[in-house]
């Protein structure tokens, strides 16, 4: 099978197209024919040298990826059987080896894809919308009427957290740069802030959940707009003990979350992208050979929505 391995860690020439065997499955496991990938930061951080570099550098060989799409052509596993088209996140935090034609996945790990999806679509609604799932409802347990702020709001895992809240009956401000604002506003945002025009922290008030997917500076920022006993949770790596620290000091709940496989939650994200509550935006897709040009995409961080590979 076609598979895209990590040579090294650093730039993307490391990215080979490579021929490996088909993989074994084993109890519990279903082996899927790949039908499109979802690329992360995540991806392109561990690619680098950072992310996940730690926990996969003693593997040989080193198959980058998480989130994938396809059919099931053979189960060990009762919740699948073959023919079965289904998404989701592998092995997340692990070696998730979806940069292949095909994935021995841990059946918990997948749901069934809906019908009225494409495999670019399912694919897409993976990490980045398990993030938003995993820290609005799990975590933050937003309800009706609360005033929520999602930053990066156009891009993967925010356009995402936009429709999550909204379908929660939250009243969402997002931040975006100008050019994303018409596709901001078309995810359902109450209100939009342009945050290279000014400060967005004198442009709202009175919040009741953060989503902050940028971290630094922003987290202070954003502090200054919340009400005592508010939460903001925090998603880019490394800052675990900053965001909890600076929260505390204003009588507010901060953390920082780290998403998980989750078959129970892409369950809901299939009910909801069948139900049309929930679509995934993507923004340009690529073939398995031109994987370097999605990792410079991503790379870019100006991402809209989701850059997807697609497998015929």
């Amino acid at each position: 099978m076609k598979s895209i391995i990590l040579k090294e860690f650093g730039g993307v020439e490391n990215l080979v197209l490579s021929n490996l065997s088909i993989p074994t499955i084993h109890e519990q496991e279903v082996l899927v024919q790949v039908k499109a990938i979802s690329i992360n930061p995540v991806d392109v951080k561990t690619r680098s040298g950072k992310g996940y570099a730690a926990k996969l550098k003693d593997e040989d060989p080193i198959i980058l990826g998480w989130d994938i799409s396809g059919i099931v052509k053979a189960s060990n596993s009762d919740l699948f059987k073959e023919g079965d088209e289904v998404f989701g996140m592998v092995n997340f935090p692990g070696h998730g080896k979806a940069y292949a034609e095909y994935v021995a996945a841990p059946a918990a790990h997948l749901a069934i894809k809906p019908a009225n999806i494409s495999f670019e679509e399912a694919a897409a609604a993976t990490l980045a919308a398990l993030t938003a799932w995993q820290a609005l409802v799990d975590h933050a347990k937003i309800k009706k009427g609360d005033r929520v702020l999602i930053h990066a709001a156009g891009g993967g895992v925010g356009h995402y957290a936009v429709q999550i809240a909204k379908h929660l009956g939250a009243y969402v401000i997002g931040t975006s740069s100008a050019d994303k604002k018409d596709f901001v506003l078309s995810l359902g945002v109450d209100e939009h802030i342009d945050y290279t025009s000014g400060p967005f922290e004198k442009e709202t008030s009175n919040i009741d959940f953060v989503l902050d997917t940028i971290g630094g500076e922003n987290i202070d920022r954003s502090l200054e707009v919340m009400k005592t006993g508010s939460t903001i949770i925090s998603i880019p790596s490394g800052l675990r003990e900053a965001v909890t620290e600076k929260a505390e000091a204003k009588g507010i709940n901060g953390y920082f979350i780290l998403v998980h496989s989750d078959g129970e939650g892409m369950k809901h994200i299939a009910g909801l992208l069948k139900a049309g509550s929930l679509k995934s935006h993507v923004s340009q897709t690529f073939a398995l050979e031109q994987m370097r040009d999605a990792h410079l995409a991503v790379e870019t961080g100006k991402t809209q929505g989701k850059i997807v590979i697609t497998i015929p």
